[in-house]
């Protein structure tokens, strides 16, 4: 984003891994309802910092601890709508094959290398025209 700010876009979607993480549904919930209130980004890379030691409680002093609206955010993290949006990126994900989290795609091309030279050469193919399509 610091190399290409006017040329890429940052798009985070959700794919809690149910099945694996305990928490996920939850913590996906929570990042969505942190967006209602503008703390997306916050919310959501402080839960994936954290997925190892994941639950209710500390999903819940997260979002105290960036200041949310308590009220409002359980509201919204019980919402049907958090629930149709998680569920919507979840069938995109599983259409595009998507296997583990993160996962990375560039102009709807999955990054196998996700070290900053794989994201810039990557990047430089597609600004270039030389990217192959999705």
């Amino acid at each position: 984003m610091e190399h290409y700010p006017r040329e890429v876009n940052l798009v985070i979607k959700n794919y809690p891994l149910v099945g694996i993480h305990t928490h996920a549904m939850m913590a996906a919930k929570a990042a969505l309802a942190a967006h209602r209130q503008g703390k997306f980004q916050e919310v959501h890379f402080t839960l994936f910092k954290n997925y190892k030691r994941l639950n209710e409680d500390r999903i819940e002093r997260i979002a105290q601890e960036l200041g949310l609206d308590m009220d409002r955010f359980h509201r919204d993290l019980n919402s049907p709508e958090v629930e149709r949006l998680i569920e919507r990126d979840r069938s995109e994900a599983k259409r595009l094959g998507v296997k583990s989290v993160p996962a990375v795609f560039i102009n709807g091309r999955l990054l196998k290398d996700r070290s900053m030279k794989g994201f810039r050469d990557l990047i430089e193919r597609q600004l270039r025209g030389k990217g192959e399509g999705p």
